[in-house]
C-alpha cells in the first residue's frame, strides 16, 4: 500500500514542504530502503521508528518497505522526521486508516520507548503548514506552544507515538495557549537605568541612538559602567510588533534555545508558551568563531548576530575581538541580514540589530581616566586603535565617552532617568519617524542617504556653515559629516522640532568622539 505524509525541513529560517511517501508491499524479499537525499539522523530514523512501533505494541508485517522523501534533490537532516515516517508506516500496513492522514502536517523525535523528543524548527513548520492551507499538525508537546502561536491552524500536542495516533483519530484534545498575543501586556526587563549613577551624557547618547535606530560605540575606562548601560538599552526599545515577534521566534526556535531565553518567553508548567516579546540581548565573548558569529557549522544554525536579530549585540572589549570575525558585520550592518555560503548549499538568516560595542581608550584602559596613570606609550594607543577598521567605525555613527564615574554620584540618593520615562521619549520618535517613512525604503533616521537624506534632514544656511566649519577644523570625511546630519535629524525629533538647527549639529559632533580624536 502507498501512502503520503506531510512534513517539512527547514532551509535558514523557513521550513520547506517535504512529501515523505511510503510504499508497503509484500512481494519480494522483507527489506528497507530510504530514498530523498537524507542526511545520517534522518537515515537513522529507522531504527528509532521501528524500536518505538515495538514498544507501543503495534506489529508491522514483514514487507519490502520504500520511504522516499520528496523533492529528491534537497538535502534533509534532523530528526522531525521520525513521526512523519511511523504514521506512514502505520497507515500502509494498515494499522490506522490513511485517509485520517489528509490535511495533516507532523513532526517529532522519537525515543525507542515511543516518547515525543521537541525538534527544532517547528515555528516554520507550523507557518508553512498555515501556508498550504493544511488543517492540523501534530507536535511533541514541548514545541505546543511555539505552534500554537499561528492562529488558524489547529494544534495536537503529544507526548508519545500513542498520543500522535489518537490525535489522528480524534481522542486527543486541541492544544489551546494559555494566552493569545496581547501587545497592550507589558515586557519586564530585569534591568533599569534608574539604577545608574552618573553617566548622564551616555545616558543621552543611549536615547539618540535608540531613537534613531543608531549604532552606538562607548569609550572608556574599566568599571566605568560600560556594560551595565548597554544591558539596559533593550528596555528602552519599542516593543516588538507581532511580525518582528515572529521572526525573532522563529531563529530561536530554529536554535533550539527558546526555552533557555530566560526572561524573554514566558512558560506555563515548564513548556515554552507563545512567541518570544522582549527584544533579544547578546553579548558573545571576544574569543568566539567567525561561524559563531556569522552562523553556520556542519549542522547550519544561526549566529550571535541572527540572535540578536531586532534587539541589541553588544560587542564588549570591541578591540579584542579577531579582525576577521569583526569585519563579517559590515555586511548584515548595512543589508540586515547574513548570507552563508556552503559547499551544495546556500542560506540567508536575519541580522537587524543595533551594534552596542564598548573599548577601553587604550592598552591598559587609563588614557582618559584622571584618577589613575596611564601605562601606554603614543605608539600602543595607536596600534590599539588600529584594530578596528575604517569600514566598521564608519558603520558606528555614535562614538561616546564614559568617564569613571565620581564616587560621589555613586552616593547619590537622587534617582536617575527610568527605563520607562526613556522609553516613552523614544516611542515617540519612532511614531515620528514611522510617519515620516511612511512611503519610503527606510524606518528610522538611521537608514537616511542620498535624495532621502536631502529631503527628510535639509539643513539651512546656517547650519550648513557650522558643519563646513567644524568639517575643516576636525578634518571630518564626507561620510562622518552624513551621520553627523543623520544623527541631528534624531536629536531635533527627540527636541520635537521639524526642522535641524545649529545647537542640533554641535551635540551631534559632541557624540563622535572617535572623530575628535583621529581627525
Amino acid at each position: 500500500m502507498y501512502v503520503n505524509v506531510n512534513c517539512a525541513t527547514l532551509h535558514g529560517v523557513d521550513a520547506i514542504m517535504v512529501n515523505l511517501e511510503v510504499d508497503l508491499t509484500r512481494k519480494g524479499l522483507p527489506g528497507f530502503t530510504m530514498v530523498g537525499l537524507a542526511e545520517g539522523s534522518v537515515r537513522e530514523a529507522k531504527e528509532r521508528v521501528f524500536s518505538a512501533l515495538k514498544n507501543c505494541g503495534y506489529k508491522l508485517p514483514p514487507a519490502r518497505i520504500t520511504v522516499n522523501l520528496a523533492p529528491a534533490d534537497r538535502r534533509k537532516q534532523g530528526a522531525a522526521f521520525d513521526l512523519p515516517l511511523a504514521l506512514g508506516l502505520l497507515a500502509a500496513s494498515g494499522n490506522i486508516e490513511p485517509t485520517q492522514l489528509a490535511g495533516v502536517f507532523a513532526c517529532g523525535e522519537l525515543s525507542l520507548a515511543g516518547e515525543l523528543k521537541p525538534v527544532p524548527g517547528v515555528l516554520s513548520m507550523a507557518i508553512l503548514a498555515k501556508k498550504l492551507n493544511a488543517e492540523s499538525i501534530i507536535v511533541p508537546w514541548n514545541n505546543a506552544g511555539e505552534a500554537a502561536a499561528i492562529s488558524g491552524l489547529k494544534v495536537f500536542a503529544a507526548k508519545d507515538l500513542n498520543q500522535a495516533v489518537g490525535a489522528l483519530s480524534g481522542n486527543l484534545a486541541e492544544y489551546l495557549p494559555p494566552a493569545e498575543w496581547d501587545a497592550a501586556v507589558p515586557v519586564g526587563y530585569p534591568f533599569d537605568f534608574s539604577e545608574v549613577k552618573g553617566q548622564e551624557h551616555a545616558k543621552r547618547a543611549i536615547e539618540i541612538a535608540a531613537a534613531g535606530g543608531h549604532n552606538i560605540l562607548f569609550a572608556g575606562p574599566p568599571g566605568s559602567g560600560k556594560s551595565m548601560l548597554a544591558q539596559r538599552i533593550p528596555g528602552v526599545l519599542p516593543d516588538l510588533l507581532f511580525e518582528e515577534a515572529l521572526e525573532v521566534s522563529k531563529i530561536y526556535s530554529i536554535a533550539a534555545e527558546s526555552g533557555e531565553f530566560q526572561g524573554i518567553s514566558r512558560t506555563v508548567d515548564g513548556q515554552v508558551s507563545g512567541l518570544i516579546r522582549a527584544r533579544p540581548f547578546r553579548s558573545p565573548h571576544h574569543t568566539i568563531s567567525y561561524a559563531g558569529l556569522a552562523g553556520g557549522g556542519g549542522i547550519p544554525k544561526p549566529g550571535e548576530i541572527s540572535l540578536a536579530h531586532c534587539g541589541v549585540l553588544f560587542l564588549d572589549e570591541l578591540p579584542e575581538f579577531p579582525r576577521a570575525v569583526l569585519e563579517v558585520l559590515r555586511q548584515p550592518l548595512e543589508s540586515g541580514e547574513i548570507n552563508i555560503s556552503r559547499a551544495g548549499n546556500s542560506l540567508s538568516y536575519p541580522a537587524r540589530f543595533m551594534l552596542v560595542a564598548a573599548m577601553n581608550p587604550c592598552p591598559c584602559g587609563y588614557l582618559t581616566d584622571e584618577t589613575h596613570t596611564c601605562t601606554c606609550t603614543p605608539k600602543q594607543v595607536q596600534a590599539y586603535r588600529a584594530r578596528l577598521s575604517g569600514p566598521l567605525l564608519d558603520r558606528i555613527d555614535l562614538h561616546v565617552e564614559v568617564p569613571a564615574v565620581a564616587y560621589k554620584d555613586l552616593r547619590s540618593s537622587t534617582p536617575g532617568m527610568s527605563s520607562a520615562e526613556m522609553r516613552a521619549r523614544i516611542q515617540a520618535v519612532r511614531d515620528i519617524q514611522t510617519k515620516r517613512y511612511e512611503h519610503c525604503s527606510a524606518t528610522t533616521n538611521s537608514e537616511l542617504s542620498g535624495k532621502l537624506l536631502e529631503e527628510f534632514a535639509p539643513l539651512g544656511r546656517a547650519e550648513h556653515d557650522f558643519l563646513e566649519t567644524a568639517a575643516s577644523r576636525l578634518g571630518l570625511s564626507a561620510r562622518s559629516c552624513t551621520r553627523i546630519v543623520r544623527i541631528a535629524r534624531t536629536i531635533a525629533d527627540l527636541e520635537q522640532q521639524a526642522d535641524i538647527h545649529t545647537q542640533h549639529i554641535a551635540e551631534a559632533i559632541n557624540c563622535r568622539f572617535l572623530d575628535r580624536v583621529t581627525g
